[in-house]
């Protein structure tokens, strides 16, 4: 139970807009034409890497039109994500960009599938107020980037070229979690 309450908590940190969010005023990376489908080299299921091989507790499913999860009792829950209009991927330079709309704001997670079949789920956290603080200021030599606040939310709204974008992932903004492909 631990175990599921702290893959949520950092599934769900990385996934969805929350307090605080670096996003975009387009689809990243911008001028990449939107894939249609999920291919499928990223379809299948895949658990928190600290799992135990046999363990049955929550699995993310990427399929075809989007992703969704099971519990260990085969239940859907946390809801899913169809590729439409407020759910946009794009593939570029080996990773996937998942953009999701959230009012008026892009905010964009990032997937890099590994030789192994895993994959790294990434975003700029700023969850935490002292480290935010010190990744803004250094994103800002980077990029500039415009407050706008909506309602309890604040977004720091960058607009990068997509050599920018790439610069950004490379120097390490993007930090994240690693899944494991589980066997069916």
């Amino acid at each position: 139970m631990i175990a599921r309450l702290l893959f949520l908590a950092a599934f769900w940190t990385l996934f969805f807009a929350s307090c605080k969010e670096v996003s975009f005023r387009e689809t990243q990376p911008a001028g990449v034409k939107p894939l249609t489908e999920v291919p499928e080299a990223l379809r299948g299921m895949y658990i928190p890497h600290d799992a135990k091989p046999d363990d049955k507790g929550d699995t993310l499913i990427i399929e075809s039109w989007g992703y969704h999860f099971k519990d260990s009792n085969d239940k859907d829950w946390l809801g899913r994500g169809t590729i439409s209009d407020s759910l946009v991927v794009k593939f570029y330079q080996d990773y996937y960009f998942v953009n999701f709309r959230s009012g008026d704001q892009w905010v964009l997670r990032l997937i890099k599938q590994n030789k192994n079949g895993s994959i790294e789920f990434l975003s700029i956290d700023l969850q935490n107020d002292e480290t935010s603080r010190a990744k803004l200021r250094k994103l800002s030599k980077k990029v500039k980037y415009t407050e706008v606040k909506r309602g309890d939310d604040t977004f720091y709204q960058i607009n990068p070229t997509p050599a920018v974008l790439m610069t950004l992932i490379n120097e390490g903004f993007f930090t994240g979690i690693t899944m494991d492909r589980r066997q069916k």
